[in-house]
């Protein structure tokens, strides 16, 4: 039986991948949290799961690092998805893309007028896209750390940023003003170990497809 690699990253997406695996019968034999691994064993000797960031997950997939892996429709979009499979939502790690601006900031104002937005964020494309559509022209200003400070400290009049609770948000007196997109985990597959390692990766497909099917169990 061929080896299969699943590329997953810590935290929120690994701990809610973890359900869906068990579902395949598949469970990760070490705590990411506490190990120093980055390849860890499962209790299937042909399953492997190696831990990347969560923007790399594509790429390793993509290149055949990886024959699966588990990512954001956010990180899809900014990477491309070239040369991926996508065959499911995984229905986890659900928040939204938002527009978020100071309390004080006319936002409506200032995209009525057509004035130029300074705009701060990781997802560069989908902020292009989204201004795009609504005929607004924005300055992207790319960043990797925290958003919430470049309104804070006038680097950016606005930012576009996951949100999921609203709380750093609102600890930092920022408001959201418009919802881009709802986000959501995906699956994908290397398209070539779809048709090579088939046997071995259909069987994980499946049991993801039905686990999603019957919903999240009750706790």
């Amino acid at each position: 039986m061929p080896t299969i690699t699943l590329a997953l990253s810590k935290g929120r997406i690994f701990d809610e991948t973890l359900p869906l695996l068990a579902a395949a019968g598949i469970e990760v034999l070490e705590d990411p949290e506490k190990s120093r691994k980055l390849i860890l064993p499962t209790n299937q000797p042909n399953v492997r799961v190696v831990l990347v960031r969560a923007t790399d997950v594509p790429t390793y997939v993509e290149h055949g690092g990886a024959d699966l892996g588990v990512t954001g429709k956010d990180t899809l979009i900014e990477h491309g998805g070239q040369g991926l499979y996508q065959p499911l939502d995984l229905q986890i790690a659900k928040c939204r893309m938002s527009v978020a601006v100071p309390a004080d900031f006319d936002y409506a104002s200032a995209v009525r007028q057509g004035s130029r937005l300074k705009v701060a964020t990781k997802y560069t494309t989908i902020a292009r896209d989204f201004f795009a559509s609504k005929g607004v022209h924005v300055d992207l200003i790319k960043l990797y750390g925290s958003m919430e400070l470049a309104p804070l400290t006038g680097l950016a009049d606005a930012i576009v940023d996951l949100v999921s609770t609203g709380k750093t948000l609102k600890a930092n007196n920022l408001v959201e003003v418009e919802q881009i997109m709802d986000i959501s985990s995906r699956l994908v597959v290397n398209q070539a170990a779809l048709k090579l390692k088939q046997a071995a990766i259909r069987p994980i497909l499946d049991a993801f497809t039905q686990a999603i099917q019957k919903g999240p169990s009750p706790s």
